[in-house]
């Protein structure tokens, strides 16, 4: 049961009620421009990894752990960087002789205390973690990962570039909309959901615009409610069809999902007759007109319309390519079918050839 706490102090009283004596700090490069470097004093540091992190990179973080008998794990940063705590927490205890990722998964019992530095990838409630071996994106995802504390401190949203604020806050949004549909969804999935998208309705303009206090904090609190979600239902397609999109154009992760977000939508939308959900079609079309409500219109189609329309307003353009044929066969035969399966419109190759077709400048 994860605890969720606002305000950097209680870091402290965190490492209290857990018993630590000696944590490790995992932050990256933007630590040391945030106010909390001041607040965190820790014998134990580790900063050594990409933004992609490498499996190598982990290893270097687990060997440091251990040899300075660490107790305790703090991650202050984005997605990145609580992804690698969790996967010390999670390797610290196996046999460093071979590969921890053919290694059978278990809890190490190492307390892990993550204070996001961004509002958008919802990484500080969730079972799953990303690295990297050998170029090859992995999944790592096990229940003992969730950080066992989720400190919010809605100031060190403000440090944060413009573009980037973006980004993360749209894969939020995309977060609670495809956990909304997911055929996985459940009552307290849904309830979490309706949270995260409202939360983002109400504060979209005033954080990205004015960067005030309350906006601030309704961006952070909405974008916990969207980890909160998928760590429930998993996403969906637009975050299948995303990540290609990244590699091949350097896109950030929120930008690339946003642009696949409103293809996949009105895919569904016109589609509900293939609806694969065991709840059946009009489970499917009361989750699209609901929708439209949370982003505040009157019907499925204008909700649809209107994340449109956000994009325009925050300016996210489409990639351009040189050799379109290339790149939508490329991006076609990328996405992986098994996150598909969370999707309650199967989506046909042809039909994601045609929305990359969109996508793609």
């Amino acid at each position: 049961m994860q605890k969720i706490l606002y305000g950097y102090d209680n870091v402290a009283k965190a490492l209290e009620e857990v018993g630590s004596h000696r944590y490790m700090l995992v932050c990256d490069s933007s630590f040391q421009y945030l106010f909390l470097k001041d607040e965190l004093k820790a014998d134990v540091v580790f900063d050594q990894f990409t933004p992609n992190p490498l499996y190598e990179q982990v290893c270097r973080g687990v060997d440091l752990f251990n040899a300075n008998g660490c107790d305790a794990l703090v991650a202050v940063g984005g997605g990145s960087t609580i992804d690698v705590a969790k996967c010390i927490k999670l390797y610290c205890r196996m046999d460093p002789s071979r590969n921890y990722l053919e290694q059978e998964l278990s809890d190490s019992h190492v307390p892990l205390i993550a204070v996001p530095t961004t509002a958008g990838t919802g990484s500080e409630s969730t079972r799953y973690a990303v690295i990297y071996f050998e170029g090859k994106k992995q999944s790592v995802t096990h229940s003992s990962i969730v950080p066992d504390y989720a400190v919010l401190e809605p100031a060190v949203l403000k440090t944060l570039p413009v573009y980037q604020k973006k980004c993360t806050m749209l894969d939020a949004l995309c977060q609670g909309i495809e956990s909304m549909w997911s055929v996985n969804s459940t009552e307290e999935s849904m309830l979490y959901s309706r949270m995260a998208i409202q939360g983002i309705m109400n504060h979209r303009h005033g954080y990205i615009e004015d960067n005030a206090d309350g906006d601030a904090r309704g961006i952070m609190q909405a974008a916990n409610y969207a980890g909160r979600a998928i760590n429930i239902t998993q996403t969906t397609a637009p975050h299948a069809m995303s990540y290609k999109l990244t590699s091949m154009y350097g896109l950030p992760h929120g930008h690339a999902v946003a642009l696949c977000m409103p293809e996949v939508w009105l895919y569904m939308y016109e589609n509900t007759d293939k609806c694969i959900d065991k709840r059946g079609r009009e489970h499917l079309e009361y989750i699209l007109e609901y929708l439209g409500r949370l982003m505040q219109c009157d019907s499925a189609y204008k909700g649809l319309m209107m994340f449109r329309a956000i994009m325009f307003e925050l300016g996210m353009t489409l990639p351009s390519s040189n050799d379109r044929e290339r790149d939508l066969n490329i991006l076609t035969h990328s996405v992986n079918p098994v996150r598909l399966k969370n999707n309650p419109v199967p989506l046909s190759e042809d039909a994601i050839y045609h929305m990359y077709d969109k996508i793609v400048d």
